[in-house]
């Protein structure tokens, strides 16, 4: 079977949709739903979240060095995408939305209390690439909701309904297919695929 080539572009998918915090002092806080974000660095632990310079939040952050990452969920979807797609010049998200504003540790941008996890950015650093700039940023504080802590104390981020960004739509995760390293360990799951890909031969 053949594959089309198509002009360069962005393809890779999924993607975290996560909505992000930011404020200046004496100003309503502001919500932006970004998809171009992620992991830079494990230590010292950074992130990065790439912006149009025109959206309204992109001077917020670019003036005050700071901004809060917000995991989203399912039953954040509207909310999620609504964020995406209003600006605020013209709404206050939080009250629009029925958020909750939360203050944070580290920073002055508020949390939003609904999401089940809150990452504390400081900026370090603004590469302006072309049609967005990359923010990137280190990680102050981590927010975890105790609702989703198990009996031992461990949180279960996989339980709190996280979704994802996918050419141009909203994804449910769906069911767990693996763990980290599960195919090189010593039975289990990898000793079954193993013995599939010899019926196959």
């Amino acid at each position: 079977m053949g594959k089309q080539v198509w002009k360069p572009g962005n393809m890779i998918y999924p993607l975290p949709a996560v909505m992000v915090s930011c404020g200046r002092p004496g100003e309503k806080p502001n919500i932006i739903t970004v998809a171009w974000t992620g992991t830079v660095c494990t230590a010292p632990p950074m992130v990065y979240i790439s912006v149009r310079p025109e959206r309204y939040s992109y001077a917020i952050i670019e003036e005050t060095k700071e901004f809060v990452i917000n995991l989203t969920t399912k039953d954040l979807a509207a909310a999620t995408d609504y964020c995406g797609v209003r600006s605020g010049r013209d709404v206050d998200k939080f009250k629009e939305m029925k958020l909750t504003p939360v203050p944070g540790d580290k920073v002055k941008a508020p949390l939003i209390g609904e999401c089940p996890v809150n990452v504390e950015c400081r900026v370090t650093d603004i590469k302006k690439l072309g049609s967005h700039h990359m923010f990137l940023a280190e990680v102050l504080a981590v927010h975890a909701d105790e609702a989703y802590m198990d009996e031992k104390g461990r949180f279960d981020l996989n339980a709190t309904g996280l979704m994802a960004y996918s050419h141009g739509e909203y994804r449910e995760l769906g069911k767990k297919i693996g763990t980290f390293g599960y195919s090189v360990k010593k039975g289990g799951q990898s000793k079954s695929i193993h013995r599939k890909q010899k019926r196959r031969k």
